[in-house]
């Protein structure tokens, strides 16, 4: 692109670029905005167009094994209860906590297990014998065995956490452009300093690469390397009903899905209401690069995974379905900080489908980061320069479409 005279325009200046407008790169520009320093925010698309419009707004702690991604999603906890409890209203947060219920003595067993570990942790959990849970879900299967109940679960409606923060942000001070996409980055020797867009370059010491799915593509445009990959996944939503299922409630074997690896096809039983009256029944993960098209087995399986645990639910009609791509990184945790083989370039990515309720601690911690303030976290374990080595199950990013 060159201005009337021939020559290249002149980059317009900011502290910092976000390289996505997903719920991720809305709170990170909401919380450097808040820090001070001056925040443009750009996306190809618009405003959550991405893996934020397909999620079910889960803030929760309940499915995590111990380690950097609980300690996350913790701290994440008290920035959504603390930090942002004056605005909770305009996201429709509703603290219903979670129900996780086996179906067996063996998978009772195991959740018993997983929940003494949790607890050591910090997290809270009630275990609820099997002749309890309908106190708790009225509706249940009596067949189940046992459950555990999580307080501490959350939902929010994540278009509306997108729409509010960047607008907040906006109002300390940042810009926000969507339909511009960014198709290199500007120089100075190795470091990064700004980025070309597809409306002109803008100059900023730091840019974030917070473009979700497409994380992995936008980091080797800098030479880097952050295996992203999309992870496909499906929901159900019911007619409109009473209200039911008061929970968010799904099968312990839910967690070893979300820990998995496994590039096939995997369901498990996530069901809970929304305040509008529908159900949303989940779960599916697969890697099957942005493919669309979802076979009808598919959501048949999660008909019937979701009538195992609510048998009323066989006569409830399914309106619709719809899907998204977890950005998923092959060692389970995202990215998030500075990388070194860029010095410049920040990430906030690989968040799979936990990025929503991830998102505001992700923000705050790289607010405190990039302003030199101690962080709240210990950024190491999810350092981009974790994937030098080649990981287990680590493959080459598809090809955007």
């Amino acid at each position: 692109m060159t201005g009337p005279t021939g020559h290249s325009p002149r980059a317009e200046t900011t502290d910092l670029v976000v390289i996505g407008a997903g719920v991720v790169g809305a709170a990170a520009a909401y919380f450097a905005a808040r820090a001070g320093l001056r925040v443009t925010v750009v996306d190809r698309g618009p405003l959550a167009g991405g893996t934020s419009s397909a999620g079910e707004g889960n803030l929760l702690v309940s499915d995590k094994e111990a380690g950097p991604e609980l300690d996350l999603a913790l701290f994440s906890q008290r920035v959504w209860r603390e930090d942002l409890a004056e605005h909770a209203g305009l996201w429709e947060f509703e603290a219903k906590g979670g129900l996780v219920v086996a179906a067996t003595p063996s998978g009772a067993d195991a959740l018993a297990k997983l929940v003494l570990e949790q607890r050591a942790q910090g997290i809270e959990a009630v275990d609820v014998p099997k002749d309890e849970l309908p106190d708790y879900e009225p509706q249940l299967s009596p067949e189940l065995a046992s459950g555990a109940y999580y307080p501490q679960d959350a939902q929010v409606q994540p278009m509306l956490v997108v729409a509010h923060l960047l607008r907040m942000a906006r109002q300390a001070g940042a810009r926000v452009r969507t339909d511009t996409e960014v198709t290199g980055f500007l120089r100075t020797g190795d470091r990064i300093t700004g980025v070309r867009t597809s409306r002109g370059p803008l100059s900023a010491p730091a840019v974030l690469n917070a473009a979700g799915t497409w994380a992995g593509t936008v980091a080797e445009l800098a030479g880097v390397r952050v295996p992203v990959l999309p992870r496909r996944g499906c929901v159900l939503v019911t007619q409109p009903l009473p209200v039911m299922i008061r929970h968010k409630v799904y099968a312990a074997e839910y967690v070893g899905d979300v820990a998995s690896s496994d590039a096939a096809l995997q369901t498990s039983p996530v069901v809970e209401g929304t305040r509008a009256g529908t159900i949303l029944i989940g779960s599916s993960r697969e890697r099957v690069g942005f493919d669309r098209e979802v076979p009808p087995s598919l959501l048949a399986a999660l008909a019937r995974n979701a009538i195992a645990l609510f048998p009323f639910l066989a006569s409830v009609q399914a309106i619709r379905s719809y899907l998204g791509f977890r950005p998923y990184c092959p060692d389970h945790l995202p990215v998030i900080g500075p990388d070194p083989r860029a010095p410049g370039l920040w990430h906030a990515c690989g968040h799979e489908g936990a990025g929503v309720g991830l998102s505001v601690g992700t923000g705050k911690l790289l607010a405190q980061a990039m302003t030199d303030r101690p962080t709240g976290l210990d950024l190491t374990p999810f350092a981009p320069e974790r994937f030098e080595q080649a990981l287990p199950g680590d493959e080459v990013s598809p090809d955007v479409p």
